[in-house]
């Protein structure tokens, strides 16, 4: 028989925090970049999209800029043609269309004058331009919709902020490669799967959901909220708005596609073209930065994260939160839910790691790593 394979463990490049007088974190974050192999991606002549989440507008939790300007700055030095990119979203905020997305994008200081170079909507003016790519060893999708801008790159370099989230238990890598290059018609693939439920004695009708929701699901009767399940979309944009913490998604393994499916679409977007990964475990918030609000960190500040592999590089971001301690003056410190990890704690009805596992099923990457310390 012949001898089984054996595959390297990847490699996962860490820097902390912390700075010495002298040496700043973006300093810090381009010796990581230098380290962790990043000019071997081949950038002469290439187009490249750097894919970041803009921040809601008035969400302030998510990356600097400043760290954006010093990846393209890699890029541009390596001869490479960088774009920073993201798509539209599926609820209604300030980032559902191409203009109010680059409005909301400059007032959070993603302009060309501070990052150094252009910045593209990924799937066009409506969220309509896209490309059905086929989903290669996917085993639920068979293609994904991926905005075009995107795939029209010849490699992809994600920047993403590693927090908790409401639908996914966490987000890093997969998630803003997956739902963060879906189109709108993408990300309701993704979401259809899962409807949501209202507890009634928790309810007060406030009607801040119904504000939230694009699809009208959430309706205010009698001063109680229910959810009109032939409308929803299941995107859990409600969940984190709902100020009594009454809405939960309903629980089920369809429900759970979501996680399978984001992973699919990741798969989608890095398959066939070099890619490579900076995870900033900061500002560690409870839900996801699509929210108009930012909550307090729910864990300490850890580092910057840097691999060629997402799954490996998601890993190790989850292992480093799960291993700090809990802001007791946090959402995660006035949870009453016990006995699960950080995750867990903050979205009960979520399982973190099924993105995980089913990226490493799929042959995205390993959730095996081996980390590498890069100090001053």
């Amino acid at each position: 028989m012949p001898k089984a394979v054996k595959k390297d463990i990847p490699e996962v490049y860490f820097t902390s925090i912390r700075t010495k007088v002298g040496t700043s974190l973006l300093d810090k974050l381009s010796r990581l970049l230098d380290k962790a192999g990043f000019g071997k991606l081949g950038l002469e002549r290439k187009y490249v999209a750097v894919k970041i989440h803009f921040g809601e507008r008035g969400n302030l939790a998510f990356l600097r800029p400043n760290f954006a300007r010093t990846v393209v700055d890699k890029i541009k030095e390596a001869g490479g043609k960088p774009f920073l990119t993201d798509c539209n979203t599926l609820y209604v905020g300030s980032r559902k269309d191409a203009l109010e997305h680059l409005e909301t994008a400059m007032l959070n200081g993603f302009v060309p004058e501070v990052v150094g170079c252009p910045v593209i909507i990924g799937d066009g003016l409506k969220g309509t331009d896209e490309v059905a790519v086929p989903v290669k060893g996917g085993e639920i999708l068979k293609e994904a919709l991926i905005g075009r801008a995107v795939m029209d790159a010849d490699v992809v370099v994600t920047l993403n902020h590693f927090k908790g989230h409401e639908m996914m238990g966490m987000g890093g890598a997969i998630k803003n490669l997956g739902m963060g290059c879906g189109s709108r018609a993408g990300k309701k693939v993704m979401h259809c799967d899962s409807i949501v439920e209202v507890n009634s004695e928790r309810c007060v009708g406030c009607g801040v959901c119904a504000r939230t929701c694009a699809h009208g699901a959430p309706v205010i009767e009698k001063r109680k909220c229910h959810i009109a399940e032939n409308v929803c979309v299941g995107c859990g944009r409600c969940i984190g708005v709902c100020p009594t913490d009454a809405i939960a998604p309903i629980w089920s393994d369809k429900a759970g596609l979501l996680d399978l499916k984001t992973a699919e679409y990741a798969l989608a977007v890095v398959q066939d073209r070099p890619n490579f990964h900076v995870n900033f475990v900061m500002d560690v918030s409870p839900f996801c930065d699509c929210h108009p609000e930012s909550d307090a960190a729910i864990v300490p500040d850890v580092g910057i994260f840097a691999s060629f592999d997402p799954v490996a590089v998601d890993q190790a971001c989850a292992d480093a939160v799960l291993a700090q301690p809990v802001i007791e003056n946090s959402y995660l410190g006035k949870s009453k839910v016990k006995g699960r990890d950080h995750f867990g704690c903050v979205s009960p009805s979520t399982d973190w790691t099924k993105q995980l596992s089913h990226a490493e099923k799929i042959g995205m990457g390993s959730r095996k790593y081996k980390l590498v310390k890069v100090e001053n």
